[in-house]
C-alpha cells in the first residue's frame, strides 16, 4: 500500500483511474465537487473504490466543513454552517454550543456515510488571530484556545457517532498565517512562547484519529522548511510537544505554498515525517510521478491508519431531528 491519497477526475471511476489504482493501491482517495452529483452516484462511486481496494474500510476522504467548503451541496444535500456559527453561540451559552456541535458533527456524518464516505476533513482547530487570512479565518471556532478544543471534540466525538472519522487541522497551527496557502506560501514570525497558543488545541485532543499538516514556516522551529515538509516540526512539535500519535497526513501538495513537482513534494513530506501524502487534482501523470517516487507504508503508518478506522463508535440518530436540535440550540445566540 502506497502513503497516499488521491483524488478522482469525475463521478465515475475511469478505465484508466481504475487500472492505475489498482496496481498503485494508495491509501485512500479524497472526494471533491466534480465527484458527488446525487446519493446514487456517489454510493456506487465509493462501492466501486471499495471494491477496487478490497478494503472494505478503505479510507474514502471529503472535505465538509460547513458554510463554504462543502463538497456535497445544495440543493442535493442540505448545508451546514460552519465553525463562526458554533462560536457566536458559545458567547452566551458554552454548554448549548458544544451540545450543538456534537449534534451537527453526528448529523453532518450521517450523510457521509449514507453514501459511503468515512473521512471528513474537520474540524479546524486553528486558533483565529485579528490578522488571519480569510481563508481560513471564517471557517474557525474561534480566537479562545479552549474554546476550540471544546468546540472541536464537539464535532470530532458527534462525528464519530455518526461513522465518520474526523481529521483534526491544519497541524500546528494555521492561524497567524496573513496569505493563503493555496496560492502562496505564509511564514510566521512568532516566537516559541506565543505559538505555545497556536498548538494548545492540538495538545488537547491529541488522541485524535487523524490530523492535517499545514504548508506554513513557523521560523522559530525552522525558518527552512513549511511544516509539512519539515522533520523537525512533525517531530519535535506535532508528534513531540503536542504529543500526536495519530495519522498524519498533508494539505493537499498541490497547494501553491509548496515549490517543486509533485513526486518530490510527496516524498519530501513523508521522509519529514508525514504518514501519508494527500494528492487531490487527479492528474494522471502527477499521480504516476507520485506513485513511482514512494515505497510502501510502514507498518506503524498502518498501526495508525487501523486504529483510526477503527476509532468511530456509531449511535443512533437521524439526520432530521439531529439538524433540528442544532437549529434551536443556535438559535439561541
Amino acid at each position: 500500500m502506497k502513503p497516499v491519497i488521491f483524488g478522482l477526475s469525475g463521478p465515475v471511476l475511469t478505465p484508466d483511474e481504475a487500472a492505475f489504482f489498482r496496481e498503485a493501491d494508495p491509501l485512500g482517495y479524497i472526494l471533491f465537487g466534480r465527484n458527488c452529483v446525487d446519493r446514487g452516484q456517489m454510493r456506487a462511486l465509493t462501492d466501486s473504490l471499495r471494491a477496487l481496494s478490497g478494503r472494505d474500510d478503505v479510507p474514502i476522504l471529503i472535505d465538509q466543513e460547513g458554510g463554504r467548503v462543502a463538497r456535497m451541496a445544495p440543493p442535493e444535500w442540505p448545508a451546514f454552517p460552519a465553525g463562526p456559527a458554533f462560536d457566536a453561540l458559545y458567547d452566551v451559552a458554552p454548554s448549548s454550543a458544544i451540545e450543538a456541535a456534537r449534534a451537527n458533527g453526528q448529523a453532518l456524518a450521517l450523510m457521509l456515510a449514507e453514501v459511503g464516505v468515512n473521512v471528513n476533513c474537520a474540524p479546524l482547530l486553528d486558533v483565529r488571530q485579528p490578522e488571519t487570512t480569510p481563508a481560513v479565518g471564517g471557517r474557525t471556532f474561534g480566537s479562545d484556545p479552549m474554546r476550540v478544543a471544546a468546540l472541536g471534540r464537539a464535532m470530532l466525538d458527534g462525528m464519530a457517532r455518526g461513522g465518520v472519522v474526523g481529521v483534526v487541522k491544519h497541524m500546528p497551527g494555521h492561524g497567524r498565517g496573513v496569505v493563503d496557502s493555496h496560492y502562496e506560501l505564509p511564514v510566521v514570525d512568532a516566537d516559541d512562547a506565543a505559538l505555545e497558543r497556536d498548538i494548545e488545541p492540538f495538545r488537547t485532543l491529541n488522541n485524535a484519529p487523524m490530523g492535517m499538516t499545514c504548508h506554513v514556516v513557523f521560523t522559530a522551529w525552522d525558518a527552512e522548511n513549511p511544516a509539512t515538509l519539515s522533520p523537525t516540526v512533525i517531530r519535535d512539535v506535532i508528534r513531540g510537544r503536542i504529543g500526536f500519535d495519530g495519522l498524519l497526513m498533508t494539505d493537499d501538495i498541490d497547494m501553491k505554498a509548496l515549490s517543486g513537482t509533485a513526486g518530490d513534494k510527496a516524498a519530501q513530506a513523508i521522509a519529514a515525517g508525514c504518514d501519508v501524502a494527500l494528492d487531490c487534482w487527479a492528474r494522471m501523470h502527477e499521480m504516476e510521478e507520485i506513485a513511482g517516487q514512494l515505497g510502501d507504508a510502514p507498518p506503524e503508518t498502518l498501526a495508525r491508519l487501523d486504529r483510526a478506522m477503527a476509532s468511530v463508535r456509531p449511535a443512533p440518530g437521524e439526520i432530521a431531528e439531529l439538524v433540528a436540535k442544532r437549529e434551536a440550540l443556535l438559535a439561541l445566540a
